[in-house]
């Protein structure tokens, strides 16, 4: 800008000579946002009466949708064309989203103008002409590639048609079914269809069935409508148990010849008491006074599962274990994960071990990664090694009691080291044999399980250590990596603000070990307070999702510079990964191929939170067939969640959580503060917060949607 320009523009200035300087400055700096001061600053506006002349422009600008205004009140220029390509997002109340590729604001879509577009479709949309101080619309105009072609629901079969009736948010609505697509399925049964075709003129999609999981009800058919809801397997393919059933379980010589013989030393294993596949054992024995030697033992899966194996390919599609209340769909064949590879005891076992030597202070002297033989002594449950630790009595209790001396300093110093402390606690079912939850009682995490998860982690991270520490001037191998971003700075405000409320505060900025430590002060101060579920919830949702990555930027929430998952092959597998390219680097083996190990640790990470939201799901429906039978029954609760549609509750005696509806709040007109996580009422300012104890009478279990519904108890 020139000096009589600056000079100009610091006095006075017409609206279209304003709007056209402001629009030549974006223009020249695309893709980036800006603060109203950076604005200012940019085009020179010294007074103010200029400002807001500025400020009135950008309003104007953004209404007419030349720019987006984003969540943290910048403003960007909105550089989308007519036509554009993402993600279609339907929407229960439906105010249908499409989400461009491009990272730009989401587009409103009416459901006439959504082409029978399904939720999580790739397509094409056209951008409608817009009126006048409302916001852009769009319509969709090709749907490139469809995400979901299979729907689980129950038929309604009648005489001469049937549908699938589905409650399937990507949907909106029934799929229609000709009889002689039915495959035997009849009135009432959970069946899985596939849509063949929609045609433009037609109300409902046109579906075959191509499986009948049982009658709508039946525990294992509504475990396996969950599985196949999320498109995860529920039987395992024949052809692969074979190929399991056709591997030898004898140890060679060759075996025995290549591998430390670990059989004499004092091993164990300690893990849940109904666990069948025991991947990992810790053996001790004393080399010297106040010198260890322990060993971390993991099952080693991949001497039986060969690369590019039916078994392998098995594996590497379904990525993880599947946990489920009431069972397990495990990653590989029952054969291997509980007969051949599980570390059952008094059986000699192949492992990959990872041996410290490490002094009374928990300080590892050294460490090596080799292949072992073992032989585990006693099975212990979690319980079963808590009551040694806690009575100092019982088998191979100098062991155990010295392992977990060892671990909880392991524990502390990761602590000090700015490592994140959540202790959440877990909701667990008693069931009957026809899955019929009886009770329900919480999973916590004691000292036996903190002494496992310890020696775990320690393995983990010396494996990660072994291949990515280099020297500066050499580039590590290419290897899989358990990664955890630091949290996102506005959720970290976000959370400040809202335990200010409580009479807490945590620091959002100084170096990552600061932020962490303040955390952790926090998660102490609210132990065993009222608030403290649901601090502890909102806490969780500032923390970024830990995933697997061959790119390495540490592990936030462990403080682990470098971090890996070695120890659940059986379970996990990244694991495999893991352990195939160790043996391969510690051989002497040059690298691999980058893309390719990248594209596995996307898929895993997309297959371990499928499979959590699996999980998720079997707790919820084992929830609702609970609480179903206490319906007009009154509980105490606590509001876990606040929305613009209802409140949601925790029972406390149970962790059920359910809904109150926005519609039996009709003692006032409620208005909705998302950053405050309140409802409050606009004639007599009755305040519905998150954290707010409330009594609660169920009103209805909805087990097909899987839903709990709430009314207050005044």
């Amino acid at each position: 800008m020139t000096k009589k320009k600056e000079k100009k523009a610091g006095k006075h200035m017409r609206k279209s000579e304003l709007a056209e300087q402001l629009m030549t400055w974006m223009q020249m700096r695309p893709g980036e946002d800006f603060a109203l001061k950076q604005i200012f600053r940019g085009l020179n506006l010294t007074t103010h009466p200029l400002k807001m002349l500025c400020v009135d422009i950008l309003n104007e600008m953004a209404e007419d949708d030349f720019l987006q205004v984003m969540e943290n009140g910048h403003f960007k220029l909105n550089n989308h064309g007519i036509i554009l390509t993402g993600t279609f997002e339907r929407k229960k109340n439906g105010k249908n989203m499409f989400i461009p590729d491009d990272g730009s604001e989401a587009i409103f879509i009416a459901e006439r103008r959504s082409r029978h577009a399904m939720h999580g479709d790739k397509v094409k949309i056209a951008l409608t002409a817009k009126r006048r101080g409302r916001k852009v619309e769009g319509e969709v105009i090709e749907i490139i590639e469809r995400a979901k072609e299979t729907f689980v629901g129950t038929l309604k079969v009648d005489k001469y048609y049937a549908f699938l009736l589905t409650e399937d948010r990507t949907l909106a609505n029934d799929i229609f079914i000709p009889r002689d697509l039915l495959k035997g399925g009849k009135d009432g049964d959970k069946a899985v269809v596939k849509v063949i075709k929609w045609p433009e003129d037609a109300k409902n999609p046109i579906g075959k069935v191509i499986d009948i999981l049982g009658q709508a009800g039946d525990n294992t058919t509504e475990m396996h409508a969950i599985l196949a809801e999320f498109g995860l397997p529920y039987v395992y393919p024949k052809h692969v148990e074979n190929a399991a059933d056709n591997i030898p379980d004898i140890i060679t010589p060759e075996d025995y010849a290549e591998r430390e013989d670990f059989r004499s030393i004092t091993t164990f294993t300690i893990d849940p008491k109904d666990a069948k596949d025991f991947d990992d054992a810790l053996s001790i024995r004393p080399l010297k006074p106040g010198l260890w030697e322990v060993g971390v033992h993991i099952a080693d899966v991949t001497h039986y599962v060969k690369e590019g194996s039916s078994i392998d390919k098995e594996a590497e599609k379904r990525a993880t274990s599947i946990y489920l209340v009431d069972r397990t769909i495990p990653m590989l064949p029952e054969r291997l994960c509980n007969l051949l590879c599980s570390l059952r005891p008094n059986e000699e076992k192949l492992a990959y071990s990872v041996i410290f030597e490490m002094n009374d202070k928990a300080e590892v002297k050294k460490s090596r990664i080799v292949k072992t033989v073992i032989k585990s002594d006693r099975r212990f449950t979690y319980e079963e090694a808590q009551a040694v630790i806690e009575t100092g009595e019982g088998e191979f209790k100098d062991e155990i009691l010295k392992l977990n001396e060892l671990a909880q300093i392991l524990r502390k110093n990761r602590m000090a080291a700015g490592a994140v402390d959540f202790d959440r606690v877990e909701v667990r079912f008693e069931i009957d044999e026809t899955g019929k939850p009886l009770s329900v009682y919480f999973k916590e995490s004691k000292e036996a399980n903190k002494l496992i998860e310890e020696f775990m982690l320690l393995a983990n991270r010396t494996v990660a250590e072994c291949i990515g520490k280099v020297p500066k001037d050499k580039k590590a191998k290419v290897f899989p990596y358990r990664i955890h971003d630091l949290p996102d700075p506005d959720k970290l405000e976000n959370l400040n603000w809202f335990v200010n409320r409580f009479g807490y505060k945590i620091r959002t900025s100084g170096s990552k070990t600061e932020v962490a430590k303040s955390l952790n002060k926090l998660l102490h101060q609210i132990r065993g307070k009222k608030e403290q579920n649901v601090v502890e919830m909102v806490s969780l949702k500032t923390m970024q999702k830990a995933k697997y990555s061959t790119i390495n930027i540490g592990h936030y929430g462990l403080a682990f510079d470098y971090y890996t998952h070695f120890t659940s092959p059986i379970r996990r597998f990244p694991d495999m990964m893991v352990h195939r390219l160790l043996a391969r680097y510690l051989a002497g083996g040059r690298t691999v191929m980058q893309t390719k190990y990248e594209d596995l640790c996307e898929h895993s990470s997309e297959m371990e939170q499928i499979a959590a939201n699996a999980e998720r799901a079997s707790i919820k429906y084992k929830q609702v067939e609970f609480m179903s039978e206490r319906m007009g029954q009154e509980f105490d609760g606590t509001i876990s969640g606040v929305t613009e549609w209802g409140i949601y509750v925790e029972i406390n005696e149970n962790k059920c959580e359910g809904m109150i509806p926005m519609h039996e709040l009709d003692d006032d007109f409620y208005d909705f503060d998302e950053k405050a996580y309140c409802l409050t009422g606009r004639r007599f300012h009755k305040r519905y917060s998150l954290g707010d104890a409330v009594r609660v009478i169920v009103t209805r279990a909805n087990l097909e949607r899987k839903q709990l519904n709430f009314a207050l108890v005044e």
